[in-house]
């Protein structure tokens, strides 16, 4: 399938990166209005609630160190395999949100976008590798160079 756009895995990498910076600032947030209020009325501890919204948080951090990870390495086909788990992952959400619940409008469109443009990378990166096996290095040029020297 010939895809006209040429998108960088990197940019679905920070656009997922931004996506989680979100959902981590808004359940944060969420999370220490509830400890508050917990704290206030019952004297201190954790609730469950304040324990979740914390733990999405944390997940999300980890989400974030993690793409920062991939965003160094050099290989097409490592990013195709990776950009597949954060398209099925991302689309997981998506479905997730929807049965569970339909009223957080916002995470539902933002997961939806952010799934969608995966794909999309995802689908200009299989001709972007392509086009690189079509295409010699600059060490196989000067190998295949020294060879017909030898001739």
């Amino acid at each position: 399938m010939k895809f006209r756009i040429k998108i960088k895995p990197k940019i679905s990498y920070h656009i997922s990166i931004l996506v989680c910076f979100i959902i981590l600032s808004y359940f944060a947030y969420k999370g220490i209005v509830a400890y508050l209020i917990h704290r206030e009325l019952y004297g201190g501890g954790f609730d469950t609630l304040v324990l979740l919204r914390i733990s999405i948080s944390g997940i999300m951090l980890l989400l974030i160190l993690l793409f920062i990870q991939f965003i160094k390495i050099p290989d097409l086909k490592s990013h195709r395999t990776i950009l597949r788990g954060i398209f099925i992952g991302w689309t997981s959400v998506f479905i997730i949100l929807v049965i569970v619940n339909l009223s957080s409008i916002y995470f539902i469109v933002l997961t939806a976008l952010v799934s969608f443009f995966s794909l999309i990378t995802l689908f200009s990166l299989e001709d972007q590798i392509k086009e690189e096996k079509n295409t010699l290095t600059e060490k196989e040029i000067y190998l295949l160079q020294q060879l017909a020297k030898k001739k």
